[in-house]
């Protein structure tokens, strides 16, 4: 009797110490569940436009010149259409540096914004300053790929490289060094072409539909593209990459070629 009994207590703590071990479990794996869905959740939630933004070309006399540009960009309030060309209602002045099927639509992170007002105090900033036609939270240079995906209400866009500035950033904050510190600033924004046409709407939410996870990030093409002496295996990586442009080959070729 007596070895029975204590057989007994034995099992009855062994099942309370398998319950409570169970009970742990759970709480730890629904605690993990509902914090991951909450980190996805509030990802997703930041990941939107804030901003789309269409110029016209005009002339601006900059340094002694006339110089025609559409840079200088204002948010509009309707729902527009993006098409293979690009946001409807937006004309690019020099479709040689702009526009056109690979770079119909540039896209600039608003997280920027508080950096380059503190470089420009005096400047007001509005929504467009850099040029862009979107201007977005959530999407970074360095986590956006070279062929990603990116679904905006209706429209799907494919990243197709960063942006380089050209004279007219310089013109539009009246610096002529500011392409030097755009490009050393590593925040380029990144253009892309028009996977599907549609709709887009300010506060629209954004989302990766694809990512090319093993390919180039916009921040490590333009590290390797401005830095003199990158690593090799860092070029040969860009070159083997099958979403880069064939208008770069011979530009990272060359730079290979420099450091081999």
């Amino acid at each position: 009797m007596v070895q029975f009994l204590l057989i007994f207590s034995l099992y009855v703590v062994s099942c309370k110490f398998k319950n409570t071990c169970l009970s742990l479990v759970a709480t730890l794996s629904f605690n993990w569940y509902t914090t991951s869905r909450l980190f996805i959740f509030t990802f997703e939630m930041r990941m939107k436009i804030l901003s789309v933004n269409i110029g016209q070309p005009q002339q601006i006399r900059w340094k002694k010149k006339t110089i025609v540009t559409s840079i200088f960009k204002n948010p509009i309030s309707n729902k527009v259409r993006i098409i293979a060309s690009g946001v409807e209602g937006d004309v690019q002045s020099d479709l040689m540096v702009h526009g056109g099927k690979y770079k119909a639509v540039y896209v600039y992170p608003y997280e920027h914004y508080d950096f380059w007002s503190s470089q420009f105090p005096n400047l007001k900033f509005n929504w467009g300053m850099f040029g862009e036609n979107l201007t977005t939270s959530g999407l970074l240079e360095d986590q956006i790929h070279l062929g990603d995906i990116i679904g905006i209400g209706t429209v799907e866009l494919k990243v197709t490289q960063p942006r380089f500035p050209c004279l007219k950033l310089g013109l539009k904050f009246d610096d002529s060094l500011m392409i030097k510190k755009f490009l050393e600033s590593r925040k380029s924004g990144f253009y892309c072409s028009v996977f599907k046409e549609g709709q887009v709407f300010v506060g629209d939410r954004i989302s990766i539909l694809n990512s090319e996870q093993s390919g180039t990030t916009i921040r490590e093409f333009v590290d390797v593209y401005t830095q003199k002496n990158p690593k090799q295996e860092k070029i040969e990586a860009i070159l083997e990459d099958p979403n880069l442009m064939e208008d770069w080959i011979d530009f990272f070729k060359n730079k290979l070629v420099k450091v081999s």
